[in-house]
């Protein structure tokens, strides 16, 4: 059944939508003039990756996900951990990308994971052509008989592209493309629903992009949220479609420079809002959720300018050869930085780490005697 776009509360809408288009204009406004754009993008991306789990009823520490991402993990990393880092990945990916890309024919197909290798036939046959020539009809042995060697060798190259994507920045595999080295589709009934069409699912809620493209771009950016809860899109992945949306509000050029964290401003919203009976009340939820975003985003660049006009206070009569500097970089850019992330960045000792942290006076956030971590007040 497709999704029905007929009597829109366009009455009810108008008010908060240019509210919300306001605000994040005057956001991204701000952004384009910051010094610390960068920084923000990237507290941004962390933030709204945890946010994203915080929504489906998962806790992931920012400090965890942050030491995760550095590869310096205090401890072996959760399932809802590894989820938040793909979120933060492909949030990274779509901002690096072309402002069109992540809905785009080649954007869609590697952000659900539908880019991959063809999951092989049980008689090895969609692997014909890529491995060598094929068998012409009437020509004894090899066409009539799979070559079990040669689907193993397939299945090992589709798990070693698929894993090269994933390094990097791309996307995790849907369940449709995962291939064990048996070149066997694994069973996944207990998992994934294999009654469930994700891709005529997706087919239809292109469809609402496209019969919306005439609305005001925050309008549109909240039909498509509430289109992506209510078609249910993926199964697995219910964190891509905001980030999708948020890619469209960039790529309308109302988000230019930044992508808009619409899973943190969803989280300033009651539940009871965002599952609300009524189409209308779920569609001024998701509204509200893009001002709060970029009410957010205001309060978190000032406080950004704020911590960078305090630590550059420290900075004068430095040497120019001073770390000091690369580590306000580091800081404005995470949440958390920790000893060791000082140490790779700036390439110093683990003293010269612990000087430089207490020659800016920055904040101990973990408490701890070990693996200690500082951020900005």
């Amino acid at each position: 059944m497709a999704y029905a776009l007929a009597n829109l509360p366009l009455e009810t809408l108008i008010g908060p939508v240019a509210r919300a288009t306001e605000v994040l204009a005057r956001l991204d406004e701000r952004l384009a003039r910051s010094p610390v754009r960068d920084g923000f993008v990237e507290r941004q991306n962390f933030g709204d990756a945890a946010a994203a789990l915080w929504l489906e009823g998962e806790l992931v520490h920012l400090e965890d996900l942050v030491l995760h991402d550095a590869h310096m993990d205090v401890r072996a990393p959760t399932h809802e951990l590894t989820r938040a880092h793909a979120v933060l990945r492909a949030r990274r990916q779509i901002f690096a990308r072309d402002p069109d890309w992540a809905l785009g024919r080649d954007g869609l197909r590697q952000l659900t994971g539908r880019d991959g290798i063809a999951v092989p036939s049980e008689s090895g046959r969609e692997w014909e052509g890529a491995f060598g020539p094929e068998v012409e009809a009437g020509e004894p042995g090899e066409a009539d008989e799979p070559d079990s060697l040669a689907e193993e060798f397939a299945a090992i190259d589709a798990v070693l592209a698929r894993s090269t994507k994933v390094l990097e920045g791309g996307a995790m595999p849907t369940a449709a493309k995962r291939v064990s080295v048996t070149g066997r589709q694994p069973q996944g009934g207990l998992v994934y629903d294999l009654d469930w069409n994700e891709d005529a699912r997706l087919e239809e809620w292109q469809d609402v992009i496209a019969e919306t493209r005439e609305l005001p771009a925050v309008l549109r950016a909240a039909i498509l949220l509430e289109a992506w809860f209510e078609i249910d899109v993926l199964q697995h992945a219910a964190w891509l479609g905001p980030l999708l949306v948020a890619a469209l509000l960039r790529q309308e050029g109302l988000a230019a420079g930044h992508l808009a964290s619409l899973h943190l401003g969803a989280k300033n919203i009651p539940r009871e809002r965002r599952r609300a009976r009524t189409r209308s009340d779920r569609l001024l939820a998701f509204v509200d959720a893009v001002q709060e975003a970029a009410l957010t985003g205001l309060k978190e660049q000032d406080r950004l300018m704020l911590a960078k006009n305090q630590m550059e206070r420290r900075l004068r009569k430095r040497r120019t050869s001073s770390k000091l500097s690369d580590l306000v970089e580091l800081v404005l850019s995470r949440p958390i930085v920790s000893t060791g992330m000082i140490q790779d960045r700036l390439k110093v000792t683990k003293q010269g780490a612990l000087n430089l942290v207490g020659e800016l006076s920055l904040r101990e956030m973990t408490g701890r005697g070990r693996f200690r971590a500082w951020g900005i007040v």
